[in-house]
Order: structure tokens, then C-alpha cells, then sequence
């Protein structure tokens, strides 16, 4: 029996370098072109899940299962934007200074008959109270674009994190615990 085709949606490097440390290459990249923006009042673990599905679905495909996922960085009910622009990466860093946050990686798998798996993972980030001097220092490495809550764990910021209770992976963006167990579940042949 052929080992089933697995469809990443997704274009991020980061989520291609996890995948694979659970011994997966993706045999396509479909990543999902979706409306980003939170319903008026979401809950960031409802919109985490809520983005998970609706990539998954958005990459559909008949003839292989399709893995989804979103991160969302949230300091209590407020789910931060993806820093787009050096003063959006500094309010994230100004606000997150100090204090614990949680960021919240969902992942969906989409079968081919359309039904839908996903789990969430949960993890508290606990940056050290950062002095002007080092957002300074983080906002000109340029690690911030584009990411959720304007900041990168897997790069300099993680030597601005004085503690973290969850999975790392997950904040980097895709939770392997949680993944593997999902792929696992639907057939794919995992160590």
C-alpha cells in the first residue's frame, strides 16, 4: 500500500524544517491564501483553531491529506498582530516586556473525504523585562517581519526569554508533539 501524499499549507521555511524533523517531506507546498482578520470579540484559542481549519480547507486536495497550522502570540484576551512594520514590532515588545504571555499553535490535518483532525498546543513565554537598548538592538536585527507578536524563538529572541513552559516547537510554529500524533493517527508511518 502507498504511504499516503501529505500536502503542506503553508509556505513557511520554518514549518518545512519541523516537518522534517519528524523524518516528512511534504510532496507538494500549497499554502492557503485565507482572510486573516479576527471576528469581532474571537477568543485567540478560537482563532488559532478557527485559521488551523480554514487553511486546511482552503488547500483542499482529493488526492492527499492536507496539514494546516497557525500560531497566535496573546497576552491575555488580545491576540497580537504579525509585526509588519518596526513600530507595530516595538508596541509587541513594549507590551510583552516583563511579563508572561501565552502563544497558541493550532494544527489541522484535512483527509481527502473532507473530514478534519486538529489539536492545539498551549505554550507561556516569559520575556525578561527588556530595556530600551535591547528592543532597539532586536527591532535593527529585522527578525520581527513578519512574525506573530514581532518576535522569532528560534533566533536572538530567544536569548530575551527567561523561561518557557509548553513546547518550543509550537512557538516556532508547528507543535511536532501534537503533529505527530495527528499524522500518526491518520496512517503516516512516524518513528
Amino acid at each position: 500500500m502507498a504511504a499516503p501524499k501529505l500536502i503542506l499549507a503553508s509556505a513557511s521555511p520554518r514549518r518545512r524544517e519541523l516537518i522534517a524533523r519528524l523524518g516528512l517531506t511534504p510532496d507538494a507546498i500549497n499554502p492557503a491564501d485565507i482572510d486573516e482578520t479576527p471576528a469581532k470579540g474571537e477568543l485567540p484559542r478560537d482563532y488559532a483553531k478557527r485559521m488551523a481549519r480554514e487553511k486546511a480547507q482552503a488547500a483542499a486536495s482529493d488526492d492527499g491529506f492536507v496539514l494546516a497550522g497557525d500560531t497566535v502570540v496573546a497576552a491575555g484576551r488580545r491576540i497580537l498582530p504579525k509585526a509588519e512594520d518596526e513600530a507595530s514590532a516595538r508596541r509587541c515588545l513594549d507590551l510583552l516586556s516583563g511579563r508572561r504571555h501565552r502563544v497558541l499553535s493550532a494544527i489541522a490535518l484535512r483527509a481527502p473525504d473532507g473530514s478534519i483532525r486538529e489539536r492545539l498546543s498551549e505554550t507561556i513565554v516569559m520575556f525578561k523585562r527588556l530595556s530600551a537598548e535591547e528592543i532597539d538592538a532586536y527591532i535593527a536585527s529585522g527578525e520581527w517581519d513578519g512574525k506573530a507578536g514581532g518576535y522569532a524563538i528560534q533566533g536572538i529572541a530567544e536569548g530575551l526569554i527567561s523561561r518557557i513552559q509548553g513546547s518550543h516547537s509550537g512557538v516556532v510554529g508547528l507543535p511536532l508533539y501534537e503533529t505527530r500524533a495527528l499524522l500518526k493517527a491518520a496512517g503516516f508511518d512516524i518513528a
